[in-house]
């Protein structure tokens, strides 16, 4: 921590110089504060000082004071007008996503993912190079219509029940559906964050433009034969490379097979059996905690029983303070080996088969599962420890996959801080894993699971009504996208497709409010003519290069910077720059600003990405496996994008 630390000082040492430097050569004071500002955010962002939604709402509200210390700083006012600072939060951008997030959970609910599933099953059978397509494919779809890493976390436990049925391992599939789903943003003006965003950022742009030079914005399908290309370019690729690029790991679905325990031991190495002992009148065990034992003797206790009590196993009975009494009767997870251990030092009686918990350990009530921590999950830096997920979730921690490589009970599982795209294996009651498949803080990979039926199928017609009515208000009505995609969201409340709760609940409003607080940011860039400077001298660098060399350039830029900090962002800084490059040379200052929103779904070169974040995990995944097939989709990408938009526009 020391390091990464100090690795954050040395990096702020050196931006906070490239800030003192370039304010010595910008033209005006504005400019100078406007540079000042986005070399922090990029810092800030880069480095992860904080989460990038806090960072965002930071920077905003530094614009904010900028009108109160504006003498001291040399201007004549705030480089943003306070009036206009929080027009984000109303943005037609920041509702549609919104309205994408709430259309999504509701298509979801209905249980037309079980359905695809089965279908790319029936069509695809068993073989790769079928299911390959299809899974990536109907990924790029509706990745095309909602947000791509929404649409990543619904598949991915689609992705495990095919991997389960078919025999393949997850590790062969998730991360052509990853990169589809990416993909399968630049299809429609709505799929990605950036896209969504652009159309804003450019009548933002018209405001400082004359008349003559003002900019239309992108229809819906506009980008389309783009986004097409670069799906197929991605399916063709896994297809026809996948079997020298995609890794054969053992992270295969935690389903596969009749016995879920030889899975884990095969998967994880984790030997592990189910054991019910009991505490004998003589055991030194007696008057101990449970967190006193546990990690030492590398046994999970799962369910427990005083004696002349009820059974108690599940959210809200198990915690580590349980103190231990004579004729207690204790669940226990554990390698044999350690049990034997466990059991002959503090003289406990082990019997031959489960009695007292034969009815809540039995496999149709509770079983050992996978579950990912996604990106934007709350319990990102926190332990199970701290939220003391046993009691809070039911979850009982035996194993961690991380980076490629299992711990387990004894290495301090449960003191380690979770990260992004962590693979925990848990034992615990199917009641505990179908109350958390709605918990946005866990992606269940674990889908073969006896459960009460919760979906609302019934519902499904009003589901594909309202996003039928949504989709053709978006492409045969002038009305504004945000309230197109409104009238679908607020039609399946209405319906009941959703309840107002689940929809609070499937909005990511870490996602909003980054958005919305660097819109104003975007603002202070191009009012300033911070843009046109950056423009200017870009311009200059380049030589008089042709026009489609520029556009790569900032193509390339747009890629660099997806890969360092957020693609909403890295679409904030360099769209304006990019509308006044384009001025510069003479090209369509629209086209340029739209390389910018579809470069910034090139992120495939390391796991940075929500999405590949997401699978990471699941399928075993390690950067080197990103780096060897994100290198070659990353070329790919620029190639077939900057081809596509010079043919088409």
């Amino acid at each position: 921590m020391a390091a990464f630390d100090m690795k954050k000082g040395i990096a702020g040492i050196v931006f906070l110089a490239m800030a003192i430097v370039l304010s010595k050569v910008v033209p005006t004071v504005e400019i100078a504060w406007v540079t000042g500002i986005l070399l922090l955010t990029i810092y800030l962002f880069a480095f992860e000082v904080v989460d990038v939604d806090v960072a965002a709402a930071t920077v905003m509200v530094i614009l904010g004071l900028t009108t109160l210390v504006a003498p001291f700083m040399g201007l004549s006012g705030g480089l943003v007008d306070n009036q206009k600072l929080f027009n984000g939060f109303s943005s037609n951008a920041v509702m549609s996503i919104i309205a994408v997030m709430i259309i999504g959970a509701g298509l979801d609910k209905t249980g037309i993912m079980t359905k695809v599933a089965a279908f790319i099953l029936k069509v695809g059978g068993t073989t790769e190079a079928r299911i390959i397509p299809i899974i990536s494919a109907t990924v790029g779809f509706i990745s095309s219509f909602m947000q791509n890493v929404g649409a990543a976390a619904l598949f991915l436990p689609v992705v495990s029940r095919i991997s389960a049925r078919s025999g393949l391992p997850m590790s062969r599939l998730l991360m052509p559906m990853g990169f589809c789903a990416i993909l399968g943003g630049t299809v429609t003006m709505v799929g990605s964050s950036p896209l969504i965003l652009l159309n804003d950022l450019i009548l933002t742009s018209n405001q400082a433009l004359p008349v003559e030079q003002q900019m239309e914005t992108w229809s819906l399908f506009s980008v389309t034969p783009v986004g097409i290309a670069l799906v197929a370019t991605g399916i063709i690729y896994f297809v026809l490379a996948g079997r020298f690029v995609l890794p054969t790991t053992k992270s295969e679905s935690s389903t596969k097979g009749s016995d879920p325990m030889a899975y884990f031991q095969e998967v994880y190495g984790l030997a592990y059996g189910i054991a019910e002992v009991v505490v004998t009148d003589n055991s030194a065990l007696i008057g101990k905690q449970l967190d006193e034992i546990e990690g030492v003797e590398r046994i999970r206790v799962i369910a427990n029983k005083y004696s002349g009590g009820e059974s108690n196993i599940g959210p809200g009975t198990l915690a580590r303070d349980t103190g231990i009494s004579a004729g207690m009767v204790l669940g226990i997870v554990a390698d044999p080996r350690d049990l034997d251990a466990f059991v002959a030092k503090y003289d406990l009686q082990k019997r031959d088969s489960l009695r007292t918990f034969a009815d809540a350990l039995a496999a149709n009530k509770a079983g050992i599962a996978e579950v990912v921590i996604p990106p934007g999950s709350n319990l990102i830096g926190k332990s199970a420890r701290d939220i003391w997920m046993r009691k809070t979730y039911g979850l009982a921690l035996v194993g961690l996959h991380r980076n490629g490589e299992t711990l387990r009970e004894g290495d301090h599982i449960r003191d380690m801080a979770f990260q992004a795209g962590d693979t925990l294996v848990v034992h615990t009651p199917w009641i505990g894993l179908e109350r958390i498949e709605d918990d946005k803080n866990f992606v269940v990979v674990t889908t073969e699971y006896p459960r009460a039926e919760r979906l609302r199928p019934n519902k499904v017609r009003w589901a594909g009504l309202f996003f039928a009515v949504a989709l053709c208000m978006v492409l045969f009505t002038d009305i504004r996208l945000s309230i197109a995609l409104l009238t679908g969201a607020i039609g399946m409340v209405l319906s009941g497709v959703l309840k107002i709760e689940e929809a609070y609940q499937a909005v990511s409003w870490k996602t909003v409010f980054l958005l919305a607080s660097l819109i104003p940011l975007g603002l202070a860039v191009e009012t300033t003519g911070t843009a046109k400077w950056i423009a200017e001298e870009v311009v200059a660098a380049t030589g008089g290069a042709a026009p489609w060399i520029i556009q790569a350039a900032i193509a390339v830029l747009a890629t660099f910077f997806t890969l360092v900090m957020s693609n909403v962002g890295a679409t904030v800084l360099l769209v304006p720059l990019a509308v006044n490059i384009a001025l510069q040379v003479g090209a369509d200052p629209a086209v340029y600003a739209l390389t910018v929103a579809i470069a910034t779904s090139n992120s495939f070169l390391i796991p940075t990405h929500q999405v590949n974040a997401l699978i990471m995990g699941p399928a075993g995944y390690r950067v080197p496996d990103f780096m060897k097939a994100g290198g070659i989709m990353t070329i790919l990408f620029l190639v077939v994008m900057l081809t596509m938009m010079n043919l088409i526009f």
